[in-house]
C-alpha cells in the first residue's frame, strides 16, 4: 500500500505520517514551500522525518502563488503574526486564503500518479477555531471531487484521524509511535528558536505540558 503524506515538518504532520507508517503504508512525503517565513526549518525537519520513515519518496513542490496572493501574515512580512492572547476571535492573520485545496489537489494529482490508496492530512479544528479548509465538511467535500475527478483505479481515499482531536491527543499517539518531536517545527515566526508566544507554539507547548513533559524545542521566550 502507497500513501502521499502531506508533511510539513510541523507536529501534526508528522505524527500522522507516523500513524500512516504504522498502519503499513509506504510513504510518500510531500512538502510544500510558499514563501512562509519558516520555509527553511520546515524543510529541514520535513526531510529529516522523511529519512527517519524511510520513505519511498520526497516530493517538494513550490507553490510561489501564494506569496502573490498574500493576505497572511506567513507569506506577507509586512502583517504581523499575532501573539497567542486567549480566546481568538475572527480569522487568525495567519490563515493563507483556501490553501489546503491547493495542496490537496497537488497531492491528489501526485497519488493518481503514483497509484496511492490514501492521502494522509494532519488538518486539526480541537484546540482553537479552526481554518475554514480545514473543517470536516471541506474534507468531506473534497472526497467527492477526488472521487468524480480522478480515474479512480485504485480509489483514492483522504485520511483525516486527527480532524477532531486535541493537540494532547496527537501528542499522546505520537509518543505511542516514537516520533521524534525534537526534530518538528510549529512556530510561524522564526527559523532558529521558537517564538513562544504565536498561536502555534501556545498551543504546542500547553499540550507537553499537560501531559507532564518537556517540549524537546527551544524557545526564546
Amino acid at each position: 500500500m502507497r500513501a502521499v503524506c502531506l508533511l510539513s515538518g510541523g507536529m501534526d504532520s508528522t505524527t500522522l505520517a507516523y500513524v500512516a507508517k504504522d498502519m503499513g503504508y509506504d510513504i510518500i512525503a510531500l512538502h510544500f514551500t510558499y514563501g512562509q517565513r519558516t520555509e527553511a526549518k520546515e524543510r529541514e525537519c520535513a526531510r529529516t522525518i522523511a529519512r527517519m520513515l524511510d520513505a519511498a519518496e520526497f516530493v517538494e513542490i513550490s507553490l510561489e502563488h501564494f506569496k502573490k496572493i498574500g493576505a497572511s501574515s506567513l507569506t506577507d512580512t509586512s502583517i504581523p503574526v499575532e501573539e497567542y492572547g486567549g480566546e481568538e476571535e475572527g480569522m487568525p492573520s495567519t490563515y493563507v486564503p483556501f490553501r489546503n485545496a491547493n495542496l490537496l489537489a497537488i497531492a491528489t494529482s501526485l497519488a493518481e500518479a503514483r497509484r496511492a490508496e490514501a492521502i494522509f492530512i494532519g488538518v486539526q479544528t480541537g484546540d482553537y477555531p479552526g481554518y475554514p479548509d480545514c473543517r470536516p465538511e471541506f474534507i468531506e467535500a473534497f472526497q467527492r471531487v477526488v472521487d468524480i475527478g480522478t480515474a479512480g483505479d485504485p480509489r483514492i481515499t483522504l485520511m483525516t484521524p486527527f480532524v477532531r482531536m486535541s493537540k494532547v491527543d496527537i501528542i499522546r499517539k505520537g509518543l505511542e509511535l516514537g516520533v521524534p518531536y525534537e526534530h518538528t517545527w510549529s512556530c510561524y515566526q522564526n527559523n532558529d528558536l521558537a517564538c513562544g508566544i504565536c498561536s502555534s507554539c501556545h498551543y504546542r507547548r500547553e499540550a507537553f505540558r499537560e501531559l507532564g513533559l518537556e517540549d524537546p524545542i527551544a524557545y526564546e521566550e
